[in-house]
């Protein structure tokens, strides 16, 4: 089911107010986010976002080379939309990082583009609004268990997977300060 999910043709266009379940997935599938400092990267991002209040995070997981995040896009960036931010403002600094710490690895990204030299993340993000709280149960559960499938293996136990929302939801146990409940939102 994963990669039928995430083969799908993407729709990555969000509304404002609209709670979504979204993918985004590192270029050419690279495994850029087995590193804790790449996957810090994105928790103070969402951080960020979340405290000037363009975005309520509801559930997330970080895996090597994607994230799932059940989010809410509540007003502009500036003049952009929050998940666009997001994406530039993460390229940035895996580009400072993979400068400062891997310039071999960094070159896996270059792309040959009239805009940009480096690409971080496909194009194509996947958005799913999410319209029940069944639904939103369903995605939580999908993300949660993402760790531990045959596949990844990263974790014998959902709660032993530190980058993830799973401890919010099982144990009440809130290590992240974006995470908002989403069974409060239906």
């Amino acid at each position: 089911m994963q990669n039928e999910l995430l083969k799908q043709n993407r729709k990555s266009h969000i509304e404002l107010g609209e709670i979504v379940f979204w993918t985004a997935t590192i270029h050419k599938w690279i495994k850029l986010l087995e590193d804790d400092n790449y996957k810090d990267v994105i928790l103070d991002s969402l951080n960020y976002l979340s405290e000037i209040k363009c975005i309520d995070v509801f559930g997330f997981v970080i895996m090597p080379n994607h994230i799932h995040l059940i989010w809410r896009i509540n007003r502009l960036n500036g003049t952009e939309l929050p998940h666009k931010s997001f994406l530039k403002h993460t390229a940035h600094k895996f580009k400072e990082l993979l400068k400062n710490e891997e310039v071999k690895r960094l070159l896996l990204f270059n792309v040959n583009a009239s805009n940009k030299n480096f690409e971080f993340w496909k194009r194509d993000s996947l958005a799913i609004r999410i319209f029940s709280p069944e639904m939103a149960l369903q995605k939580l559960n999908y993300i949660h268990n993402n760790p531990v499938t045959e596949h990844w293996q990263l974790a014998v136990d959902v709660f032993d997977y530190k980058y993830s929302s799973a401890l919010f939801y099982e144990k009440e146990i809130n290590t992240y300060s974006f995470l908002k409940d989403i069974r409060n939102e239906f």
